[in-house]
């Protein structure tokens, strides 16, 4: 690919949903970047081990994946921790790791790669989940971190439009990220990556989506608890 093709960054792509939004970005002709706390070795992801709970390690990540790509087209904040105890069992580590990573992390992100969009006129996305507004018990601080970066995108929307920065939240229902799991009542990682290739390229750049939710096609029986919840809407 040459210099002149499309950037994207994307956050947790060593594996699942993340891995496969990067891989159909670079089907379609992006050059990717990624930060990774794990990485893989894979060349095509342009990976940089990068632990998002350090501030440090987060603004290291972004200039060096800055001075190597020279652009910023689009920028995908998908990593995330997810630790579910019940709040009495949940410890403030998990906690504050979980607020670092999955809120905290993609303000910072925005910080460091705003002046980078603003020049491309670049689109920001962020996996926010249905347990942002359907609760399940053990999922406190996954619930309320994905609550929290419905306000966070949509003021950045409200905030940047006009400088030419777009941002988007996507909020899915339950998603087979881990290996092995072929639920049929989950959506598989494969088709969330070809649903945020499509917002990222197919979709006019007069049109902002300011958030898509969507959903597995089949329903689990009921009842259901805990984070099954999120299968059953």
């Amino acid at each position: 690919m040459g210099s002149e093709s499309p950037v994207a960054l994307v956050t947790g792509s060593n594996r699942g949903s993340g891995r496969a939004i990067a891989a159909r970005l670079h089907e379609r002709g992006y050059r990717v970047f990624s930060l990774n706390r794990t990485v893989t070795g894979e060349d095509w992801l342009g990976e940089r081990e990068c632990d998002l709970a350090s501030r440090e390690s987060l603004a290291a990540g972004v200039a060096a994946v800055l001075e190597r790509a020279g652009r910023l087209d689009v920028v995908i904040a998908n990593a995330v921790e997810r630790v579910l105890d019940p709040i009495e069992k949940m410890s403030e580590q998990d906690w504050d790791r979980q607020l670092e990573i999955n809120l905290s992390s993609v303000f910072r992100l925005v910080k460091q790669v705003l002046p980078a969009l603003r020049r491309s006129c670049g689109l920001f996305l962020v996996m926010g989940s249905h347990a942002g507004s359907r609760y399940f018990e053990g999922g406190s601080a996954y619930s309320a971190t994905k609550a929290a970066l419905k306000a966070l995108v949509e003021t950045l929307l409200l905030e940047e439009r006009n400088n030419g920065v777009r941002a988007c939240l996507l909020a899915p229902g339950a998603i087979s990220n881990l290996d092995g799991d072929d639920a049929p009542t989950k959506v598989s990682v494969e088709s969330v990556g070809t649903c945020v290739a499509s917002i990222v390229a197919d979709w006019p750049a007069d049109l902002v989506v300011g958030e898509l939710e969507f959903r597995p096609a089949l329903l689990p029986e009921s009842p259901v608890t805990g984070i099954d919840r999120l299968l059953h809407v």
